[in-house]
């Protein structure tokens, strides 16, 4: 298995988070997200609520993956990231760089997977049959978590594969072209991509096996340490779209506005969402998310990277790379 790419991405976070990132009152910040990705909270984006609540002026810049959000943090490039798949945060995180989860984005076991080429005709009866086979797979993302869980489970050893790191819409456009025999990615990317293939599990078969596929909302240590107020604001307007979103009686005010800065049609933004599960704070706070569930879960991902070859050593620990203060203070707000 080819892990240049992925450690060669820990290693610069090592080097940036080695000289520290400086924390201070801001007056400006940067949000990273995801394009193809519709979440409630684009409703509160685009109609400016964010600003409006937190008086700042909010830079929203969109990624292709959650590695690539890591890197822009441990830069100071970015301040927030929206949607940071577990599996990425944990490689940042275990390489030393001062990450903290602070919310539970969303929960997503059927909008995370990989496809195998159709005319394989290679299905979970017969997966045995991918050893040997060309995969292209964002390596260090939640995507990759699960196809090392899924090939383990059908006993299919990764280093006969051909591993290619590959973003998914890079993925899905090599894949259209019949260059590859399996892909993994998600959001519209997936879609692309189950237009050519079928998937190995659902998501419910996933979760069955303990692949969980969910997202946090990321922050640097520093900035939520001295930007707490800011910080709590900014997951209290989150918590209030995903609150509006939960009433299906607002779907047809909101659905228009989060297709439109998805850069997604409406049915198959509403195909999409239809997938997602977004945890009150409340639940969000519980035992089963950041309560202690997630840590323990990150550790899990952490020991599978490792014993993948992936990452060199997991943290004994993920504990503090969990922070509920902005969590707490919201739910007071």
């Amino acid at each position: 298995m080819n892990n240049r790419t992925l450690k060669t991405t820990v290693a610069a976070i090592a080097l940036v988070t080695a000289g520290g990132q400086a924390a201070h009152a801001l007056d400006e910040i940067t949000v990273a997200y995801f394009l193809e990705w519709p979440m409630p909270f684009e409703y509160a984006k685009v109609k400016g609520t964010y600003e409006e609540e937190m008086g700042v002026k909010i830079n929203w810049r969109s990624f292709d993956t959650g590695t690539a959000m890591s890197a822009a943090m441990a830069s100071g490039d970015v301040h927030i990231s929206v949607s940071q798949g577990v599996p990425p945060f944990v490689v940042a995180t275990s390489a030393g760089q001062d990450l903290q989860a602070v919310d539970v984005a969303v929960s997503y076991a059927e909008n995370d997977n990989c496809v195998v080429r159709t005319d394989l005709e290679i299905d979970k009866d017969n997966a045995g049959e991918l050893a040997g086979k060309k995969v292209a797979v964002p390596i260090g993302t939640a995507a990759h978590y699960g196809f090392l869980k899924q090939m383990e489970h059908f006993g299919v050893d990764t280093a006969s594969m051909e591993i290619v790191d590959m973003a998914p819409p890079d993925g899905a456009a090599a894949f259209a072209q019949g260059s590859l025999d399996m892909v993994c990615g998600w959001g519209g990317a997936l879609r692309r991509m189950k237009e050519h293939g079928n998937v190995l599990l659902t998501g419910a078969e996933k979760e069955e096996l303990g692949i969980l596929v969910f997202d946090v909302t990321s922050a640097p240590a520093a900035f939520a340490a001295e930007n707490g107020d800011l910080l709590a604001k900014f997951l209290k307007v989150t918590a209030d779209a995903n609150a509006m979103w939960a009433d299906e009686a607002n779907h047809a005010e909101m659905l228009p506005v989060i297709a439109a800065d998805a850069g997604m049609d409406e049915a198959a933004t509403a195909e999409t969402m239809a997938t997602f599960v977004f945890p009150t704070v409340e639940e969000q706070l519980s035992a089963k998310w950041l309560g202690g569930g997630a840590q323990s879960f990150m550790k899990g991902v952490a020991d599978v990277f490792v014993a993948a070859g992936s990452i060199d050593a997991a943290l004994d620990s993920y504990d503090g790379a969990v922070n509920t203060d902005g969590l707490t203070a919201a739910s007071g707000m």
